[in-house]
């Protein structure tokens, strides 16, 4: 496990220099041996044996039979031979339409993203696709990449790794380079290792690749989904004992009233024959698949429209059938994405309530005192670093100061990094010609550092009363389940030389 082993050990495996990389002969001469950095996916069933596959029903089977037989002893009777193939035809038709569609359009979710890589080679840093990495890569990170390949961490600054795709952890875990002497190390715990697919939602960090492709973690996963076997639904178990049920009865019936017409010489042999074909063709519920083809492909189209997309028809009355629904919320019931909801500052307010300039100030300062950013790209927003700053940034683009960018109207001088033993950030920041240090954090701690506070329009010093009445506040979100940031500010003079 290369979490247990040195910096120093994983470099010399590889046999690579962290400065220098990887050079380019020997970037093919590693592909050759581990091949692409891409999850290899089952091959798919050609279209013609996915056609094939709705024929597999067991009534479908002595319809064809009973159509084919009933051509040969009466080749000028064929209207109702016809009919039967074009229902047949339709029913798998219809089921291997809307089972290409499903496909088509998970294969359109797999191609929206191509993600790149940053990596050093021959001692440059460029972008390569991550497809063509290569265990001992120097691959490098920062907030907003996907982590493209499983890695060990040789060096890292206030790196944290959003992992809830792997482990469904839904808080950012913080990164180390330190050495794990753990026995056993669950995924979650390996601090000092990267996972691929994994996003940076905060600092940056440089890595040696260390396993590619399907033998990364993601892939270990993959592979066990392709190897799973295929189960038959509810309503395929129901409708298989059904159909041998009925192909069943109907055989038996027709062996006896051809016996009977046939031993008796009420018939010929010729036309007893076709009396046990019209019979086993009338005692079949033909329409039954098609009824159940049909209806299962509108639920499938209900379920798009919801932007679900069911992979298989008969997945939708599973579904429907489920009683327990047993899930991980993050990602699935929620968005993992915060939002602010209330503010306080002389009383409790909802962001879709009228809010003052003094309120705009204040989501302002709250968004200036972050290291995260929310872009549009292509049309798609692109959330990063942390969840809470990125809700700041939210509240204030929506609700605060209607600047242009605000980063221009107050730009940063200097900042004081949030740590675990301060519990607050700090910036300085430069508005006119006034200089304004911004601090957030855990409300407790903010408070206690304090000496003033602005109530109807005027600034007041801190007294106890006023202190238990936030305390008060801060108590009466937290217990309704709102996590509670708390932000402070001084203003002083910029002096012009």
């Amino acid at each position: 496990m290369y979490a247990k082993q040195t910096i120093e050990e994983v470099l010399n495996e590889f046999n690579v220099n962290p400065k220098q990389g990887l050079s380019i002969e020997e970037v093919k001469k590693r592909k050759e041996t581990y091949g692409l950095n891409a999850l290899t996916e089952k091959k798919g069933k050609p279209f013609i044996l996915r056609f094939l596959a709705q024929f597999k029903d067991i009534l479908i089977i002595i319809l064809l039979l009973a159509a084919v037989i009933s051509v040969i002893v009466e080749p000028g009777d064929w209207i109702e031979s016809v009919i039967i193939l074009f229902v047949v035809l339709v029913n798998a038709i219809l089921g291997v339409t809307q089972e290409s569609k499903a496909e088509k359009s998970l294969e359109a979710l797999k191609k929206l993203s191509s993600p790149l890589a940053k990596v050093i080679r021959d001692g440059n840093a460029i972008e390569v696709e991550s497809s063509s990495l290569v265990p001992g890569d120097i691959v490098l990170i920062e907030a907003g990449d996907y982590v493209p390949a499983d890695a060990r961490i040789i060096e890292q600054s206030k790196l944290q790794i959003d992992e809830s795709a792997l482990t469904g952890e839904s808080v950012p875990v913080n990164k180390t380079t330190a050495v794990l002497d753990i026995e056993h190390v669950s995924l979650g715990d390996q601090t000092n290792m990267l996972f691929s697919s994994t996003f940076t939602t905060y600092g940056r960090g440089v890595a040696v690749v260390t396993k590619t492709g399907m033998n990364t973690e993601i892939g270990k996963i993959a592979n066990m989904l392709s190897e799973s076997k295929v189960e038959l639904t509810p309503l395929q178990v129901k409708l298989n004992q059904i159909g041998k049920v009925i192909g069943f009865l109907a055989i038996i019936i027709c062996i006896v009233i051809f016996l009977i017409e046939w031993v008796t010489g009420m018939e010929s042999v010729l036309s007893a024959f076709k009396t046990a074909v019209a019979l086993a063709v009338a005692a079949i519920p033909e329409g039954l698949s098609t009824v159940v083809t049909v209806v299962l492909a509108i639920g499938v189209e209900k379920m798009a429209r919801e932007k679900a997309i069911v992979k298989k028809l008969p997945a939708v009355e599973t579904l429907g059938s489920t009683s327990i629904v047993c899930s991980d919320k993050t990602g699935t019931l929620t968005q993992n994405k915060m939002t602010v909801v209330e503010i306080y500052r002389d009383k409790n307010k909802t962001l879709d309530e009228n809010i003052d300039d003094l309120d705009k100030e204040m989501l302002a300062y709250f968004s200036l005192c972050t290291d995260a950013k929310i872009t549009v790209v292509d049309g798609v927003e692109k959330r990063i670093g942390d969840p809470t700053e990125t809700a700041m940034i939210e509240a204030n683009n929506k609700f605060g100061i209607n600047t242009i960018d605000i980063d221009e109207a107050y730009p940063r001088l200097a900042d004081l990094s949030f740590d675990s033993e301060r519990k607050m950030m700090t910036v300085f920041v430069q508005y006119k010609d006034e200089i304004i240090s911004i601090t957030k954090g855990a409300p407790d701690i903010l408070f206690s550092k304090c000496t003033h506070i602005y109530q109807n329009g005027k600034e007041l010093l801190l007294t106890q009363t006023h202190l238990k009445f936030m305390e008060k506040q801060n108590q009466n979100m937290a217990e309704r389940a709102l996590r509670v940031i708390a932000v402070a500010y001084k203003i002083s003079l910029l002096l012009i030389s």
